[in-house]
């Protein structure tokens, strides 16, 4: 109802006792209803907000552990040619890997290295080059690499230093 129809009646609940009350009633309800509608919305907000934080720590926290792999080859039996070693446990990677800091075999020396990651079959999946450095002791490779299309399963991870033979070893992608 309009303001100005409505100014007949504007005097009336004051002075009228079960009126006013039946409007403070109305009022109160009101009132109650606002604050409901008003917590609602907050408490969906905070929901919200919560769950993609979650989210997108979570995403932060899986591509900061799964982005850079290190593979430590210090200790482990050097195989000479296409096949390794079957007394090895296979190195293990996630296939979204994006960076490999592989630790070459005690006694590897400094300079460019081929690396190639094959099918057990021969069939390359991934072929790339770095180049080692020694940095407290640790003969060092970083080589980038995308595993993101790889299936899960046994593979073989070769390396060889330029004009050497290669060296195989067993790879596990998951």
């Amino acid at each position: 109802m309009p303001l100005a129809e409505a100014e007949k009646w504007l005097g009336h609940p004051g002075s009228c006792s079960p009126c006013y009350q039946d409007f403070s009633q109305f009022r109160e309800a009101y009132k109650a209803r606002r604050t409901r509608t008003f917590l609602a919305i907050a408490a969906s907000i905070l929901v919200v907000a919560s769950v993609g934080s979650w989210a997108l720590i979570q995403r932060h926290n899986n591509l900061q552990t799964a982005q850079t792999v290190v593979l430590d080859l210090r200790n482990r039996s050097v195989s000479r040619g296409t096949e390794p070693l079957p007394t090895e446990p296979p190195l293990e990677v996630g296939h979204n890997v994006s960076r490999l800091e592989i630790y070459l075999p005690l006694g590897s020396s400094e300079g460019p290295y081929d690396l190639r990651v094959s099918k057990l079959n021969g069939e390359p999946l991934f072929t790339g080059a770095g180049a080692a450095k020694i940095q407290r002791g640790i003969t060092s490779l970083p080589v980038e690499i995308n595993f993101s299309t790889a299936k899960r399963g046994l593979y073989v991870l070769q390396l060889r230093r330029v004009g050497s033979e290669w060296n195989s070893y067993a790879l596990r992608i998951r």
